[in-house]
C-alpha cells in the first residue's frame, strides 16, 4: 500500500498563481512532490486553492518549502493522508466531454460525437496529463483547427511533452499525410500513448500518415533531432521549460516552420515570448483560455 499525503491552502488566485511561479522557478525541486492550482467555485473566481501531493508523510520541512512559496505570507495549510488510489485516475472519471476546434474529445464512459466534421478523441483516464479537459489542452486543439483554417502545411510534426498522445492525434487528423514524432520524459507515457493511438485508430512507426513514440528529456533524443526540421512543433509543458528550451525548439524548426506553446500562465506569456523572439520565432496568434496563454509562433525565414 502506497503512503500518499496532501498539503492544501486556501488563498486568493494571484497569490496561488504566484505560487505556482515560484515552484516552477526552482531548480531543486523534488520531482516527487506534485504541485496543482485551481479555482474551488465558479461563482468566487477569487477564490483558488494550492494542493501539493506527497508520496509519503510530508515533513516539517517539507511544510516550510510548500508555505515559502507564498513568500512571507503563507495562508494555513491541511495536512492529509490519502486513501490508497490512483488520484490521477480518479480525477478523470466520468468527465464531461468537451468540444474543441475540430475536436470531441471523451472518455470511454461516454460515446463518440456523429456530428459532420467532427473528430471524436477516446482518451481514458490514465497517469499521463493531457486528457483535454485542462484549458491549455483544449486551446490548442482549438489553435491547431485555426492553423489549418489558415491554411499551414505540415509534413514533418513533433509534439513535445505529449501527455496521452492526444495533441499529436489531433495533428494528424488535420494534417493526415504528415509524419508525426510524440515525445516525452516520463517513460510510462510511450505506453499511454501507444494504448491511446490503438483506442483512435491512429498508425503507429515511420513514415507519412504514422507516430513514433519517443522518450525524451526535451530534444534531447537522436530520433528527435534526426526528424528535424520540423514545420509544426507543438509543446504543452510549463513556461520554464518553454523559455530554457526555445533555442533547442527554434533550430529544430523549418524556416517559416510554426511552433505552438501551452502550459502558460497568462503572467508569465510575456517572458515566454521574449525567450522566443531572442532566436528568431515571433508570433502569429495567441488565445487565452482561463487563465492560460496558447502562443502560435512562426520562426523566420533567416536568422
Amino acid at each position: 500500500m502506497t503512503d500518499s499525503w496532501k498539503i492544501t491552502l486556501q488563498a486568493p488566485k494571484q497569490a496561488v498563481q504566484s505560487a505556482l511561479v515560484a515552484h516552477e522557478e526552482q531548480e531543486t525541486w523534488d520531482q516527487d512532490f506534485v504541485l496543482a492550482g485551481f479555482e474551488t467555485d465558479p461563482a468566487q473566481p477569487d477564490n483558488w486553492l494550492l494542493e501539493a501531493y506527497f508520496p509519503r508523510k510530508p515533513s516539517t520541512e517539507d511544510r516550510k518549502t510548500i508555505a515559502g512559496l507564498f513568500g512571507t505570507s503563507s495562508p494555513p495549510m491541511e495536512v492529509s493522508r490519502l486513501d490508497d488510489v490512483d488520484w490521477v485516475v480518479e480525477s478523470q472519471k466520468d468527465v464531461e466531454p468537451i468540444r474543441a476546434g475540430r475536436f470531441y474529445v471523451h472518455t470511454p464512459e461516454f460515446p463518440s460525437c456523429s456530428d459532420a466534421g467532427i473528430r471524436s478523441l477516446r482518451i481514458p483516464a490514465s497517469q499521463a496529463f493531457g486528457t483535454g479537459h485542462h484549458d491549455t489542452t483544449a486551446g490548442c486543439l482549438e489553435m491547431l483547427t485555426a492553423m489549418k483554417r489558415q491554411g499551414v502545411s505540415a509534413r514533418e510534426i513533433a509534439d513535445i511533452g505529449t501527455g496521452t498522445g492526444l495533441l499529436a492525434f489531433a495533428a494528424m487528423e488535420l494534417w493526415p499525410y504528415a509524419q508525426a514524432i510524440a515525445s516525452d520524459i516520463d517513460a510510462v507515457c510511450a505506453h499511454v500513448v501507444e494504448f491511446n493511438a490503438a483506442e483512435n485508430a491512429v498508425a503507429t512507426g515511420a513514415g507519412p500518415g504514422r507516430l513514433t513514440i519517443a522518450v525524451a528529456d526535451g530534444m534531447d533524443n537522436a530520433l528527435l533531432q534526426h526528424r528535424a526540421p520540423y514545420d509544426l512543433l507543438i509543446a504543452n509543458i510549463l513556461a520554464r521549460p518553454l523559455i530554457d528550451l526555445a533555442p533547442d525548439f527554434a533550430a529544430s524548426v523549418a524556416p517559416g516552420g510554426h511552433v505552438l506553446l501551452a502550459g502558460l500562465l497568462e503572467t508569465q506569456e510575456a517572458a515566454v515570448r521574449a525567450a522566443y523572439r531572442r532566436v528568431g520565432c515571433r508570433l502569429a496568434a495567441r488565445l487565452v483560455k482561463g487563465d492560460w496563454s496558447i502562443l502560435w509562433l512562426r520562426r523566420r525565414n533567416t536568422r
